[in-house]
């Protein structure tokens, strides 16, 4: 008979065994929660609205019809991409998290369901995927740099691992067990040296590793990992650059290519560094991050420069309305970050997971739940022309024909509460700060805070042990002044108290969160000599129907040394505060024409009215933008 576990004994997505050489270990799922607030609010859209939506199209766009036909249910053609199976994995994976927070027997059902199907269509020497099945008649892996078998082999792995550990049920677990025994059988040193286009299948291999204790899935990982850099792809006659395959991991300095690939490649090799201690890969992995951060991501966290080949570019070449930062990027993005902060205990790669939290990754979802960005642009200018489906100058949609970015969403969301805190001998670490609890560490925490919109933090202590325990604190690096206990603490690492805390104990943590600008790097051209509006962890964006009178947001200055005023709207976009100031229109506004972008909200956040050049510039968290149908935008304001 099968035990469902509690939520509060379910790992999280990246579980590194107790032999791996992690400084931080992660907290179990369902030993944060988070019961109010922002993130709790979007957490409920994606388990109301976004998950069962989620089923919904992937039955009308024929994901789920592909496997019954694969399975011998139905009769047809294969629809959609290659890697079409991959999204209905990811869904998969997003239930099981989901049902680890809710018990949501519909939930367990649609998700056993949908896994019955899949273990029909694998083959009998384990090897799964519907649309090679289907379409290429049976022959695999003959297009290794676009087939994507092992991107679609590495996302069933990982909704098998999330299914067992959140339900209990080992259905899916033992499809992918044949499935990665079939990858053993095939790939490695007894073979051709050979990877997959489109790297995952690393993070997969390992998290496998992690949970049925298989050496070979983790010597197929690393293999994976080291074999990528030395000239597979060019002995297919394709370009390496774009497939992280020009360079071996080991010795690449930055990323480069397709940067969901990039990624999703380096958070592999973290997990092989932490598993296999390999110090000298963890060594290069930091260096390719500390190139990323420096000249290779945006202000947003979002990542990917180039709309051709959804690439990194060169170093600072960062295009506003031209950026690509897809969402599955910054989810990536998140997923490296989250093992090197793991690896390394470091508060910098902390303080990567909440700038694309808050900005890269939440930016691409409706506040509804239930439409997406694929692409993440700083800038869409007055009259934007949308020249394809993911052009956001569409708007949000519902779904895509490749819809990589949905699915992966509500995973992320999903499993959310488990990168909030870790745990190390000497006590617990908050990473994240939401409103909630913690049970770690033999700690028992409640959190109490309005942040984003407030930076004051307080912890409350339930229960604690009788001995000295450390309560570490992450000081983000753009909170100068933050106090603890009314002493101050320094920016950018964590803040650490050590002590024997009774029940009832309290601890205060205020960060500060005046509204500040961030200067261009002068090396970004397409920015040079314009700031943005930060205020906490959020970066702010000029929205044209927030903007009184008839100035394009094309034409809006800002003013330097203006003073700010911050207004907390919980009638506006779900509940956000606004920046006002100073600014100046650079061309005079048309005196009878109307705006063609009136505001939908009949009660605006600006009750002033543009005179002459002069004008108050309003600002709303990025992520929020397009949630009144698409309008001009832009993050980067040129000064006055």
């Amino acid at each position: 008979m099968t035990t469902t576990p509690s939520a509060a004994t379910v790992d999280g997505p990246a579980s590194p065994t107790s032999q791996a050489r992690a400084r931080l270990r992660p907290v179990s799922l369902g030993d944060v929660r988070i019961t109010s607030g922002l993130w709790h609010e979007r957490g409920e859209a994606n388990r109301l609205a976004s998950i069962p939506n989620g089923l919904q199209r992937l039955h009308e766009a024929g994901n789920l019809r592909n496997l019954d036909i694969a399975a011998g249910l139905a009769q047809g053609e294969a629809e959609g991409p290659v890697f079409a199976d991959s999204d209905v994995y990811k869904w998969l994976e997003a239930a099981a998290w989901e049902y680890a927070r809710t018990g949501d027997e519909k939930l367990l059902a649609d998700q056993l369901s949908v896994t019955e199907t899949v273990a029909r269509a694998q083959a009998e020497d384990g090897y799964i995927d519907s649309v090679v099945q289907i379409r290429e008649n049976g022959q695999r892996y003959r297009d290794r740099p676009h087939g994507h078998e092992h991107y679609v082999a590495g996302h069933l792995l990982q909704a098998a691992v999330a299914q067992v550990r959140c339900t209990g049920r080992r259905d899916l677990l033992e499809v992918a067990i044949r499935l990665a025994d079939h990858l053993v059988a095939t790939f490695g040193p007894h073979a051709p040296a050979d990877v997959d286009g489109h790297p995952v299948v690393e993070m997969a291999l390992v998290e496998l590793f992690r949970e049925t204790g298989t050496q070979a899935y983790l010597d197929l990982a690393q293999y994976f990992v080291e074999t990528r850099g030395h000239g597979v792809m060019a002995s297919y006659g394709r370009e390496p650059t774009y497939f992280s395959d020009r360079v071996p991991v080991r010795e690449a300095t930055t990323v480069e290519g397709h940067a969901v690939r990039a990624v999703y490649l380096a958070a592999g090799a973290a997990d092989v560094a932490t598993e296999t201690g390999d110090a000298e890969l963890l060594s290069a992995l930091a260096t390719q991050y500390a190139s990323m951060e420096r000249g290779k991501q945006y202000i947003t966290g979002g990542l990917g420069a180039r709309w051709d080949g959804e690439a990194f570019g060169d170093p600072f070449e960062l295009p506003t309305d031209h950026g690509y930062a897809e969402t599955c990027a910054a989810i990536g993005g998140v997923q490296w970050a989250w093992r090197m902060l793991l690896a390394t205990g470091e508060a910098r790669y902390a303080d990567q997971i909440e700038r694309m939290l808050f900005n890269g990754f939440l930016a691409g979802v409706s506040l509804s739940g239930t439409e997406y960005f694929y692409v993440n642009p700083l800038q869409l200018r007055v009259d934007a022309h949308a020249e394809s489906e993911r052009s956001p100058a569409n708007g949000r949609r519902g779904w895509f024909a490749c819809a990589c970015c949905p699915p992966n969403i509500m995973r992320m969301f999903s499993s959310l509460s488990a990168h909030v805190a870790t745990t190390t001998d000497d006590g617990v670490q908050i990473h994240q700060y939401a409103n909630g609890s913690i049970a770690a560490g033999g700690l028992r925490l409640d959190v109490e805070t309005a942040y984003p919109w407030d930076g004051r933090v307080e912890v409350t202590v339930r229960e604690a042990p009788s001995t000295p325990v450390e309560l570490a604190f992450r000081i983000p690096a753009w909170a100068g002044g933050a106090t603890l206990d009314g002493e101050p603490v320094e920016a950018g690492d964590y803040a650490r108290i050590s002590r024997t805390f009774g029940e009832g104990d309290r601890l205060v943590l205020d960060l500060p969160m005046q509204p500040r600008l961030t200067q261009a790097d002068e090396r970004v051209d397409a920015v040079r000599g314009c700031v943005t509006i930060e205020r906490g962890p959020l970066v702010y964006a000029l929205e044209q129907s927030d903007q009184a009178g008839d100035a394009p947001v094309d034409d809006l200055r800002i003013v330097p040394g203006a003073v700010f005023e911050v207004e907390h709207r919980p009638d506006l976009l779900g509940g956000v505060s606004v920046v006002r100031t100073t600014g100046r229109s650079a061309s005079p506004p048309p005196s009878a024409a109307p705006s063609p972008y009136p505001a939908v909200d009949t009660t605006s956040p600006n009750g002033r009215t543009a005179s002459g050049g002069d004008v108050t510039l309003v600002a709303i968290p990025y992520y929020a933008w397009a949630n009144r149908g698409p309008q001009p935008m832009r993050v980067w304001i040129p000064t006055a």
